[in-house]
C-alpha cells in the first residue's frame, strides 16, 4: 500500500524558467510597455493615480504572473518576473516599479504565511484581481499595533507606501503591543478603503510620479485576527523577501538604462547632418558619438548577463524551501548588493550621459529624454549604494553578513 505525504511545501516554486515561459512574457511584457510609452510623458506630467495602468497590467496577466497555476495564476517564476520588470521600466519607469513592489508583497503570502494558510491567501488574491501596494518603510517606524480583543488596532503614520494610491490590499508590518503575540512583527494585509486609513496623495517628486508612493495615516484602524498574514522571522527563506526586491531594483535601474539607450539610438539616427568639425557624414556615424555609446552598451549589457544569471539563482534557491541555509541566503545577498551597486552605477550614467551623443535638441520638454534620469535618479536614492559597497567589501574580505533588515 504506497502512504502519501500529506506535507505541504514551505514554497511553492520550482524550477528554473524555461524558453517557452520567458518568451510568451517577454512578448506579453513588450505589449504592455509599448501601449505605456506611448503617452507615458503625458501622463507623468499629469501624476494622477494609476488606476488605468493597473487594469492594463491586470488585464495582461502580469499581476498573477507569480501565482501558483493551481489558484488561477500563470505558475511562473521569479527569473521571468524580474525579466517583465526590466522590459517596462525601459518604457514607464513608475508603472515598472508598481509592479516590481506588487510581486514582492504578493510573494508575503510565501515569505511570512504559513503554509495551511497560503492556499486561501493565492485564492483570494486572484478572485480580487489585487495589485499589493504596502506601508513598509523603516525609516517611519512609528506605526503602533496594539492586541484588542480578538483583533488589532493601527495608528501612526508612513510615508513612502508604493502602490497605495491604487492596490486593492497594503501589507504593513509592526511590533504588536499586548495579546497573544506580544513583542512579535507581525505581517498584515489591510484593504485600501479600510475604515480609519487615510492615504494623502503627496507623492510630488522629481521621478517616479506614477508610483502611487503615498505617505499613509492609520486613525485606530480595526484589523481582526483574518487580516493577519503571517510572522515576520529571521528563518532564511522568509528572509530572502529582501534580496529578491533588491535584484528587482537592479532589473528596474537595467531597464531604464535600455530604454534610455534606445531613445537615444532613436534621436541620433534620426539626425541627418553631423557636427561642423566632424569628418563623418552624421552624427551617428561620427566616431566620438560611437564610442560613447559603444562605451554605454557594453556597460549596460554587462549588468545585463549578472542580472539574468541571479535572477536564475534566486529560482533556483528558492526551490529549497525551508531547507535554505542562512550561509546559502547570505552568499546570494551579497551577489544581489553586487547587481545593485553596478545596476545602479550603470543606470544613472546611462540616463545622464546619454545626453552627450543627443546634443543640447534632446533637452527640450516635448523629447521627454529627461524622464529616464528623473526617474532612476529618484529611486536608486532609495536606500544608498554606499551601503550596498560596503556589503560586498565585508564578505569579500572577512566573511561577515550584514544585519538583517529590509534593506539587506
Amino acid at each position: 500500500m504506497t502512504v502519501l505525504s500529506t506535507e505541504l511545501p514551505r514554497v511553492p516554486y520550482t524550477g528554473n524558467a524555461d524558453d517557452a515561459e520567458l518568451a510568451n512574457w517577454r512578448a506579453v511584457a513588450e505589449e504592455v510597455a509599448s501601449n505605456l510609452a506611448a503617452d507615458v510623458l503625458e501622463r507623468d506630467r499629469k501624476n494622477e493615480q494609476p488606476f488605468a495602468e493597473v487594469r492594463q497590467l491586470r488585464e495582461a496577466g502580469l499581476l498573477n504572473l507569480l501565482v501558483p497555476a493551481e489558484f488561477g495564476g500563470a505558475g511562473a517564476h521569479w527569473e521571468t518576473a524580474f525579466e517583465v520588470v526590466r522590459i517596462l521600466a525601459a518604457a514607464d519607469g513608475s508603472i515598472s516599479q508598481l509592479l516590481a513592489y506588487h510581486y514582492i508583497n504578493q510573494s508575503g503570502i510565501v515569505f511570512y504565511a504559513p503554509v495551511e494558510s497560503q492556499a486561501a491567501w493565492w485564492k483570494r488574491t486572484v478572485q480580487g484581481g489585487w495589485l499589493w501596494g504596502a506601508s513598509v518603510n523603516p525609516v517611519d517606524p512609528d506605526l503602533r499595533l496594539t492586541a484588542d480583543g480578538n483583533g488589532y488596532r493601527l495608528n501612526g503614520s508612513k510615508r513612502f507606501s508604493t502602490g497605495s494610491g491604487v492596490g486593492e490590499v497594503i501589507v504593513i508590518n509592526a511590533l504588536v503591543e499586548g495579546g497573544e503575540y506580544d513583542g512579535q512583527i507581525l505581517a498584515l494585509v489591510l484593504p485600501r478603503d479600510i475604515e480609519g486609513l487615510e492615504i494623502v496623495d503627496d507623492w510630488d517628486y522629481l521621478g517616479q510620479r506614477l508610483s502611487a508612493s503615498n505617505s499613509l495615516n492609520y486613525h485606530n484602524v480595526r484589523l481582526e485576527a483574518g487580516d493577519l498574514l503571517g510572522f515576520v522571522t529571521d528563518e532564511p527563506i522568509s528572509t530572502l523577501l529582501t534580496p529578491g526586491i533588491q535584484l528587482a531594483f537592479a532589473n528596474f535601474y537595467l531597464g531604464i538604462a535600455e530604454g534610455a539607450l534606445a531613445r537615444g539610438k532613436q534621436i541620433l539616427l534620426g539626425r541627418k547632418n553631423a557636427w561642423l568639425f566632424a569628418q563623418a557624414e552624421t552624427y551617428s556615424q561620427d566616431p566620438i558619438f560611437q564610442r560613447t555609446v559603444g562605451e554605454l552598451k557594453a556597460r549596460t549589457s554587462a549588468v545585463a548577463a549578472l542580472t539574468e544569471k541571479l535572477g536564475r539563482k534566486f529560482d533556483a534557491l528558492l526551490s529549497k524551501g525551508a531547507h535554505v541555509t542562512q550561509a546559502e541566503r547570505a552568499a546570494l545577498a551579497v551577489d544581489i548588493a553586487e547587481a545593485k551597486v553596478v545596476s545602479t552605477e550603470v543606470g544613472v550614467e546611462v540616463a545622464n550621459r546619454i545626453f552627450e551623443v543627443t546634443g543640447s535638441s534632446s533637452t527640450a520638454n516635448s523629447v521627454g529624454l529627461d524622464l529616464y534620469w528623473r526617474n532612476v535618479r529618484t529611486h536608486s536614492l532609495h536606500d544608498p549604494v554606499d551601503y550596498k559597497k560596503i556589503e560586498v567589501g565585508a564578505y569579500f574580505l572577512r566573511g561577515e553578513s550584514q544585519p538583517l533588515s529590509l534593506y539587506t
